[in-house]
């Protein structure tokens, strides 16, 4: 079972953060934040922290081995569009819109061995 995390409403054009998801789509994680560290893009950043929040769900919700996460996969989708007016000649206003994107990434690994508990009458014959 994959683990996801998505960023929603990102100030960024879905255009630009699917470029930068390109990049990484189907690579390892640590390899997908390296080449996104070195990224001069303002979308690398924003998808390089969604990467880490699905590493981090799949370590800690789903038993996996951080080694062997890799980006199944990445969409970017457009969000919700803010509407906005721009000056124009002779008195007018024109409209344009500041768009949005949300970002959905899935990563899958190798499973961690579940450890076994340890049983209370153990952990008095070791005292």
């Amino acid at each position: 079972m994959p683990a996801y995390a998505s960023a929603k409403k990102v100030r960024i054009s879905p255009r630009k953060v699917g470029a930068v998801a390109a990049l990484v789509r189907g690579r390892l994680v640590a390899d997908a934040i390296t080449i996104l560290e070195h990224t001069p893009r303002r979308a690398a950043s924003e998808v390089k922290e969604v990467i880490k929040s699905a590493r981090a769900n799949a370590e800690h919700n789903h038993s996996y081995k951080p080694d062997s996460l890799r980006v199944i996969s990445i969409s970017v989708t457009p969000g919700p569009q803010y509407k906005r007016w721009r000056p124009a000649a002779r008195g007018r206003a024109l409209p344009f819109a500041r768009r949005t994107s949300h970002i959905f990434v899935e990563v899958e690994g190798e499973k961690r061995q579940p450890r076994k508990p340890v049983a209370k009458a153990e952990l008095k014959e070791t005292e």
